[in-house]
């Protein structure tokens, strides 16, 4: 498989969605094998933390946004049962593709995947329970606009929790991701053929806000108290707020 490689454009130029998207219809075929090799299965770890504080019962509807291959979605169609609706949407195709193949070896007739703009999402104002979004919040072209989004389609007093990478400061954490992101995760892709895409994850994770920064854009979307726990020594965070209103 040739190694290919990436330049995104910046976030204002209009093409950085499209070229985002392209990306991720091409990696979609390791997508899962990379995020195990990455964090050592850690992943899943982590996202079934996101589910549990999403706190849906029995009967909610949740939505996934960014949702990829569908993990984070089927850990939510677990926790609102037969009663309960789970939406997965993504803008890459591809990931949709293995998404449905995933749900369907596991019998989840409870949760479906669609295409979907998070900028601009097709569903009707608050129409889910909770609303989450794992590993994907930072490739969103406009944050703020997102955010807004995920605040409109979101009930009042629903949940909104976005699990994402972070940047850790303090040594020797700090030394080791720079080490582990930099130089051996763009290694790690150019042995899964392309190095581009994982060149972009480090640079993705330096661009987003901090913990504090992005727990000041959630609530100036809409989200009065936002919860920040930080796992793996400063390198993943969950944040959790419920809707205002």
């Amino acid at each position: 498989m040739a190694t290919t490689q990436t330049s995104l454009p910046n976030r204002e130029s209009g093409e950085f969605a499209g070229q985002v998207r392209t990306m991720f219809d091409r990696i979609a075929g390791v997508y899962d094998l990379m995020n195990t090799a990455m964090t050592a299965g850690m992943h899943h770890r982590w996202r079934r933390r996101a589910a549990d504080l999403t706190e849906l019962a029995t009967g909610d509807a949740a939505l996934d946004v960014c949702c990829g291959t569908g993990d984070l979605a089927l850990e939510l169609a677990g926790r609102v049962g037969p009663e309960g609706t789970v939406v997965g949407c993504d803008f890459s195709e591809r990931m949709l593709d293995l998404s449905r193949a995933k749900a369907a070896g596991r019998d989840a007739s409870n949760v479906r995947f669609e295409w979907a703009d998070a900028l601009e999402l097709p569903y009707v104002d608050a129409s889910f329970d909770a609303v989450t979004i794992g590993f994907g919040a930072r490739n969103l072209a406009d944050l703020d606009r997102g955010l807004a989004e995920l605040a409109r389609v979101l009930r009042p007093g629903g949940r909104l929790v976005i699990l994402e990478i972070t940047q850790p400061r303090r040594p020797p954490l700090s030394a080791f991701y720079s080490l582990w992101f930099d130089r051996i995760v763009p290694l790690l892709g150019t042995v899964a053929g392309d190095r581009g895409a994982y060149s972009y994850l480090p640079e993705s994770v330096k661009r987003f806000p901090s913990p504090e920064g992005l727990a000041e854009r959630i609530a100036g979307a809409g989200f009065p108290r936002v919860r920040c726990i930080v796992l793996a020594g400063g390198i993943i965070t969950i944040h959790a707020g419920a809707a205002g209103g």
